[in-house]
This record gives C-alpha cells, structure tokens and sequence, in this order.
C-alpha cells in the first residue's frame, strides 16, 4: 500500500507535509517548520538578511513564497546540496516530536508520497510521474 499526503491539514499523515507546525531546533535556530529552513538556506551564504527573514516569518506559506523568489541569488552549491538539506530538516522534525515519529515508524515498509500535482521534484507530480527517492 502507499501512504499519500499533501495537505498538513490531513489526519493522519499531514504531519509529513513540511509545512506541519512542528517546529525544531538544527544549526543553533529555532525553525518553526521544516519549510522554513528549507527556504532559507538557499540564501545562507548569499543573503544572511533575507535567510533571517525567511526564517522568523509566521506561515510556512509565506516561507515557501520568499524562498521561490529570486530575487536574491541562491547559494552557488544549491543544486549538490539540497537534498541533505531537506533529509536534515525532515529527520529534525521527527527526531524533535515522538507523536509524529511513531506516526512515520508505524507506516513500515510502506511507499510515501507526496500526493502533489505540481511538484515532480519532492512529490508525484498531476501524472505521478514524479521522482521517487
């Protein structure tokens, strides 16, 4: 069976969308989601004000908008890193909230996917053609 989520609104596996309300502490910074540090460290070593913008804004949303912005550059190695990077937020996440780790240990050997129609990176894409890591 695969699990499929999009919406952290979903019961009960919208704990595993980054945009989840579950907040955790990696780099020696408070991130409220795994959405946050994801945007913003694509401007770490480019923009250290808009990094620290990124980072205090209140809705995931909001976060995903400033990171999607080009408005600064994004940091020269992005491409190389970006999947550790998320890897690090996501274990964060589940390594801060027992309730939502054992959400994730109970799924076992199941396929997750992120049930999304425009992403075909991180998610299944419309046609789910989507890259499976």
């Amino acid at each position: 069976m695969t699990i499929y989520f999009y919406s952290a609104r979903e019961q009960p596996y919208g704990c595993f969308s980054n945009f989840s309300a579950h907040g955790f502490e990696l780099d020696s910074c408070w991130w409220y989601t795994s959405e946050h540090y994801f945007q913003a460290q694509k401007f770490i070593s480019t923009n250290v004000d808009w990094f620290k913008k990124i980072q205090t804004v209140k809705a995931p949303k909001e976060a995903a908008k400033m990171g999607r912005s080009r408005k600064y550059p994004l940091r020269q190695d992005w491409e190389q890193v970006k999947d550790d990077i998320m890897y690090q937020a996501v274990l964060s996440k589940f390594q801060t909230h027992q309730d939502i780790q054992k959400i994730l240990l109970d799924t076992g050997e199941q396929l997750i996917v992120e049930n999304s129609p425009i992403d075909y990176y991180w998610g299944c894409g419309k046609d789910g053609s989507g890259k499976i890591n």
